[in-house]
This record gives structure tokens, C-alpha cells and sequence, in this order.
């Protein structure tokens, strides 16, 4: 594939750029010879064939029938590049370069159980940034509102129910940025907790939990509209006890994460949840500061963690402790091992999660009026070229 008249790099935010002779993957679909026109920040036509010739003058790339989709968009991601995203903001710029050269176009950034007073004071800064960086699309709490009987890699000293008190500091410190917060229903002031965020605009995410399918029902009809990486941190299913994962399919509107690396889930099991929750699976990295880092050992929150061949535990106890997967790894995965069309696990990491967070009206489609974040794949699924509101990463 080959670029055309001027340089990607020499352009300026009011160029065109125009991608043509595509495979495009988008909503769902894939279109032959397609092609999109950005105009600065945003995506300004798309259309197939030979028809991009009639659209004004500017730089292009020749896909060459690569695979073209949406920007990836991660709703759950810790870190990567050697760099956790509690560390703070350089840490953050860190972690958020190497994803984008996987094709992480956004996200968001997922902080991990501490005091509620530190957290309060890391979404203050995560609100600076959000503010600076649209690309970066505000903060995930997970934790520390959790059940110590699910905490996977959180620590148990730090968990708690929440209170209004603390809902109310969290809210404040993030001024409109928290987009997602994981909760344990079924802890006391946990269904008060769900109305709250849910009612402040944050999407609600039931995970590291003990409820059992009613609980779980009861806390998607109240307002949570995520499950945190679906199967993990929770009760299984069972023919007799559903659990929370049974409760999410039935529930319209509610997405499903999943973290596809292989470890977390088994493939057949990820088909399942895909065959359950059609349009409603979101894939995820859960990523921790090793991705696309060396194996080692490493911090996550104040817990030690031990990766060995890319596989990241708890130094004490072996709990699964995150990921080192990157979303177009995810998405590979998806089609190679777990068997999907490749329009609908591209929709996995697009589409579906940038709705799950009410950003579906401007990210994760390759149509007008979008963001014009774009990834360009090989046909293995490989990451050739990014773009990120136009501007080639």
C-alpha cells in the first residue's frame, strides 16, 4: 500500500486525507473497494469503488484491499509499555502510545482499588487530562467498592462498601469524567451505590462479585449496564445458578467484557457469550503495565505481580492479575481462534464498547460526522497504519 500525492505527515488539520481501495469493516459489514475521506478531525464521506476520484483534492493512501475499520476504542486498560496508569499522567501518555500503535485510537483509563481519598485525587488529574486529550475518554474505577471474595488482583485491606459520602467526594473529584465505575451489587449501599453513578451518567459495571443471578438482574434493572471481563472475578455459570453472566445476556442493553488472550476465557466460552449477546460483547485488554513489555515483575496498585511467558499473576496467591494483551492481539484472537466473522469481532472492539460508554453517536463507526480514527489491517489482522482524528499515529 502506498500513499499518494503529499505526505501524511506534512499535513495540516484542515487537509483532506482520503483512504480508497479498502476492505471496509463497519457496522457490522464489510464493503469491497470502499473508501473514506477525512476532512481534519473528522470522517466527511465514505463510499466504494473508483467514486473517491470525484471528491476534492488531497492526499490519499492506497489501502491496497487491506482491511480498513474504526479506531479501536478500550474501556478497560491499566497500562502498558512498561507503565501502570496509577503512576500518573507521563505514565498514562505511556501506556496510551503503546496501545495506539496497536490501534487503540481511545480509551479509557482504568485505575485500581486504593483509598477512596487517592483515588479522588488520581481523578482529578485523569479529569485534567481528559480535558487536554480527547483521546483519552475519562476514568474507570475498578474498585474499591468490590467483594473480598472476588477481589482478584485488588487488594482485600482497601475494599469497602461504598457510602454517600464517598460517592459524593468521587463524583466531585472527577467533574464528568468517571465513565465507568465496577461494582459489587451485593454489598450493603451497593444497590444505592448502582442508582447513584447511574444516575450521575456513569455506566455502571457489576464484576468482582459474589451475586448470584437475581442480584445480579436486580442490579441491571436498577441502572449497571457493563460486566466487568464476563466470567472472571464472579460466579460461574451453573445449569441450577445462573450467575451474574446469565443475568447480563438477558438483560437488553447491558455489554458484556471480555478480555480474549487466551487465559482469561476459553475460546468456545467467548464464542458462547457472543452467541448469547449479539451487538453486546465488548472486547477488552484489562491490560496491566507489561503489555507489550518484557516478562518480569511488576506492580499492580501495591500488589506484586509476577509475568511469566506474557502471562501476568499475583506473585502471592497466583490470581490472574490483568492482561498483556493489546486490542488488535483481542482481536485476532477473535477471529482466528474463536471463530467469528471478522465484521462482528471488529464490532467488538469499536463499536460496541464506545456505545457501552455512551460514546456510540461519535466513535467506533467509519461514517460521516465520526471521529476520523482508522486502523488499516493486514490480512492476518495486523497493524499497518493509524489514524487518530485524522492525523496519522
Amino acid at each position: 500500500m502506498s500513499d499518494g500525492e503529499g505526505s501524511d505527515g506534512a499535513r495540516s488539520d484542515g487537509d483532506d486525507h482520503l483512504i480508497h481501495s479498502a476492505r471496509l469493516v463497519d457496522g457490522g459489514e464489510v464493503v469491497e473497494d470502499g473508501w473514506v475521506r477525512f476532512a481534519g478531525a473528522t470522517i466527511a464521506a465514505v463510499g466504494v469503488g473508483s467514486s473517491w476520484r470525484d471528491e476534492p483534492a488531497g492526499s490519499h493512501t492506497d489501502a491496497a484491499g487491506a482491511w480498513l475499520a474504526p479506531g479501536f476504542v478500550d474501556i478497560h486498560v491499566h497500562g502498558g509499555g512498561g507503565a501502570s496508569f496509577d503512576d500518573g499522567a507521563d505514565a498514562i501518555a505511556r501506556g496510551r502510545e503503546l496501545h495506539r500503535a496497536h490501534g487503540t485510537t481511545r480509551s479509557i483509563v482504568s485505575l485500581v482499588t486504593a483509598p477512596v481519598a487517592d483515588l479522588a485525587e488520581r481523578l482529578r488529574e485523569v479529569a485534567a487530562l481528559t480535558a487536554a486529550d480527547p483521546t483519552i475518554l475519562g476514568a474507570h474505577l475498578e474498585g474499591p467498592f468490590l467483594d473480598v471474595g472476588h477481589k482478584g488482583a485488588h487488594d482485600p485491606a482497601l475494599l469497602r462498601s461504598a457510602t454517600p459520602a464517598d460517592i459524593e467526594l468521587l463524583l466531585d473529584a472527577a467533574a464528568g469524567t468517571l465513565r465507568q465505575i465496577t461494582i459489587a451489587p451485593e454489598l450493603p449501599g451497593g444497590m444505592d451505590a448502582v442508582r447513584a453513578f447511574s444516575a450521575a451518567g456513569v455506566a455502571v459495571a457489576v464484576g468482582h462479585t459474589g451475586a448470584d443471578y437475581d442480584q445480579a438482574l436486580a442490579a441491571f434493572d436498577a441502572g449497571a449496564s457493563i460486566l466487568t471481563h464476563a466470567f472472571n472475578a464472579m460466579p460461574g455459570v451453573h445449569h441450577r445458578s445462573p450467575g451474574p453472566v446469565a443475568a447480563a445476556a438477558r438483560s437488553p442493553g447491558v455489554t458484556l467484557e471480555v478480555v480474549n488472550d487466551g487465559v482469561h476465557v476459553h475460546p468456545e466460552v467467548v464464542r458462547m457469550a457472543f452467541a448469547a449477546a449479539p451487538g453486546r460483547v465488548a472486547l477488552v485488554t484489562d491490560a496491566m503495565a507489561a503489555a507489550g513489555a518484557a516478562d518480569g515483575d511488576y506492580l499492580l496498585g501495591p500488589l506484586e505481580v509476577e509475568v511469566r511467558d506474557g502471562v501476568a499473576r499475583l506473585a502471592g496467591g497466583g490470581s490472574i492479575a490483568g492482561s498483556t494483551l493489546t486490542l488488535d492481539d483481542a482481536l485476532r484472537r477473535a477471529v482466528r481462534e474463536v471463530g467469528l466473522p471478522v465484521a462482528e469481532a471488529v464490532r467488538a472492539v469499536t463499536e460496541t464498547p464506545a456505545a457501552a460508554v455512551g460514546r456510540g453517536h461519535d466513535l467506533g463507526r467509519l461514517r460521516p460526522g465520526y471521529a476520523a480514527d482508522a486502523v488499516l489491517l493486514d490480512a492476518d489482522f495486523r497493524v499497518r497504519r493509524v489514524w487518530v482524528a485524522g492525523e496519522p499515529a
